[in-house]
C-alpha cells in the first residue's frame, strides 16, 4: 500500500498506522484510551478558530489579545473551581479564578505570546578564543506535564567565534524560554539552539539545574535535576 492514504469516517491510516481524528473537545475516558494501537490527534485549532502550538512554543500576540486571553481563562477557572466545589465565597477564593488566569497569561506562560528580547551581538573585535560563561542564571519555569514550577539555576558558557554578547543577555534569553511550558531537556536545548544561530559561537554549552515541584508536591523522591 506504500503512502497510500485511506479514509473512513472514524480513522485515517497513514502508511500502516492508525490515526484517530477528533474534532470535539469533549472526549471521553473511552475515546481517551489508546485502544487497537489507535494514535489519537487532537484538534489544531480551538473554539475561537485560534491556531494552537506546543507548550514551550511562541507566537507573539497583542497586549489585547492577552487581555481578552486573560478574561476567558478567567471564566474557565470559575468553573475549575465550581467542579473542585470551592465556594467563591470564600473570601481567599473569590478572586482566585482571576488571579491565576493573570499569572498564567502574564507571568508564568509569557514567554509563549511575547516576542524575543532585544539583544546587541557585538563584533569580537579581541579575538577572543577562551571559554566566556555566566552561572547562577535564574530558572523560574512551569513543568509542562502538571503545571508545577520548575525552579534552578542555569549556566551558559560559550567560546566566541566572530561574535560576543552581554552577560546579562543571557538572563534574558533563559528567562524568555523558561516563561514557558517546558520539560528541562527541551528548555537546555531551545536556549543553546538560540544562541548557537545567533552568535556562531565555536562551542556553547547549557547545563541546568533545578528542582520540579510537581514531583516534590507529588511526593516523589529525587526532585532535583
Amino acid at each position: 500500500m506504500g503512502s497510500e492514504l485511506l479514509q473512513n469516517d472514524d480513522n485515517t491510516t497513514i502508511n500502516n498506522q492508525n490515526i484517530k481524528v477528533f474534532n470535539s473537545y469533549d472526549l471521553t475516558e473511552e475515546e481517551y484510551e489508546d485502544e487497537h494501537g489507535i494514535e489519537h490527534k487532537f484538534p489544531t485549532t480551538n473554539s475561537y478558530g485560534e491556531g494552537l502550538f506546543d507548550a514551550n512554543g511562541n507566537e507573539p500576540i497583542s497586549d489585547d489579545e492577552r487581555k481578552e486571553m486573560v478574561e476567558r481563562l478567567e471564566s474557565k477557572l470559575v468553573e475549575v473551581l465550581d467542579i473542585l466545589r470551592i465556594d467563591r465565597n470564600d473570601p481567599n477564593s473569590t478572586q482566585t479564578p482571576r488571579r491565576l488566569a493573570k499569572m498564567y497569561v502574564n507571568e508564568l506562560l509569557i514567554g509563549r505570546y511575547t516576542n524575543p528580547p532585544k539583544l546587541t551581538v557585538f563584533p569580537n573585535r579581541k579575538e577572543v578564543n577562551e571559554l566566556i560563561i555566566s552561572k547562577g542564571i535564574t530558572v523560574k519555569s512551569l513543568c509542562s506535564h502538571h503545571w508545577q514550577p520548575i525552579s534552578g539555576t542555569a549556566a551558559i558558557g560559550y567560546i566566541p567565534g566572530k561574535y560576543v554578547i552581554g552577560l546579562s543577555k543571557l538572563t534574558r534569553i533563559t528567562e524568555w524560554f523558561s516563561r514557558r511550558g517546558q520539560i528541562q531537556e527541551e528548555l537546555g536545548e531551545q536556549i543553546a539552539d538560540f544562541l548557537v544561530e545567533l552568535l556562531k559561537p565555536k562551542a556553547l554549552g547549557v547545563v541546568i539545574r533545578s528542582r520540579h515541584y510537581c514531583m516534590i508536591a507529588r511526593g516523589v523522591s529525587g526532585d532535583e535535576v
